[in-house]
């Protein structure tokens, strides 16, 4: 195999089609979202700056992938925090825990999102929607809210899940050291919400050390909704270079 045909490959195995290296289309993604108010101190402790927080508030999501495009159906189950980078306001992506090595793949290397094997389910039970994720064996959070409790206006539910994206990027060197270390930028495009709800909730997270969601525990629930859409995922692009401690230029940077 000739230099020139590596170069056209996103990554390993060069003779398995593990990813689409393009923008990924979603259809009917259903969400469950729990923000949450946390211990101040904790949440410091999580985001990188340059990035600042406002109120200290987490987003708990678990997410039904109905059809995606180069993956087909998962679930994806994570926390966001709520954060300002300058004047712009978005979520710090925290942890994300995915049932499909594929997608896992991707949003690792293409991006930068922070994500790792988990067993994340959502479905309605006795009048309540719930979402849960299972590390192993292991119990590690259980969501649940009212089912279809009262409706929530189109466009909030849009502006909850349109905020920009940050998350941090690291490719390793050969020798310890990292070969790249940057704060980059996603964002949602060509969003249809098909319906949206909100109503009350509750959160359980529970310790593991190899899902810590639990760090970030929960004082008190501030909102819950329940979104179905249909959206484009955009390819992230860097912001903040740690290396250097320079923002970059450009459509992200400054």
């Amino acid at each position: 195999m000739r230099a020139e045909e590596l170069r056209r490959h996103a990554g390993t195995p060069l003779r398995t089609p593990v990813y689409p290296p393009r923008a990924t289309r979603f259809t009917d993604r259903e969400y469950l979202n729990v923000v949450y108010r946390t211990d101040p101190g904790a949440l410091r402790d999580a985001v990188p700056e340059p990035l600042e927080i406002d109120e200290p508030l987490v987003r708990f999501e678990v997410m039904k992938m109905g059809d995606v495009e180069g993956f087909g159906p998962y679930l994806e189950c994570g926390q966001v925090i709520p954060v300002r980078y300058g004047a712009e306001h978005g979520e710090y992506l925290h942890a994300m825990h995915l049932d499909n090595f594929a997608a896992t793949a991707a949003g690792r290397e293409l991006s930068a999102y922070p994500k790792t094997t988990g067993r994340p389910a959502l479905f309605a039970e006795d009048g309540a929607l719930v979402g849960t994720l299972d590390y192993g064996s292991q119990r590690v959070a259980t969501a649940t809210m009212a089912y279809k409790w009262a409706p929530l206006d189109l466009d909030a539910a849009r502006a909850q899940i349109t905020v920009p994206a940050y998350a941090v990027k690291i490719v390793p060197g050969y020798a310890g050291d990292q070969r790249v270390c940057d704060l980059v930028r996603t964002e949602i495009t060509d969003v249809t919400v098909k319906a949206a709800w909100t109503g009350p909730a509750r959160l359980q997270l529970l310790a593991h050390v190899m899902a810590p969601l639990a760090d970030l525990p929960v004082l008190e629930i501030v909102s819950a909704s329940h979104i179905l859409t249909d959206l484009t995922l955009s390819p992230a692009g860097p912001v903040h270079d740690y290396l250097t401690g320079r923002a970059y230029e450009g459509r992200y940077g400054a």
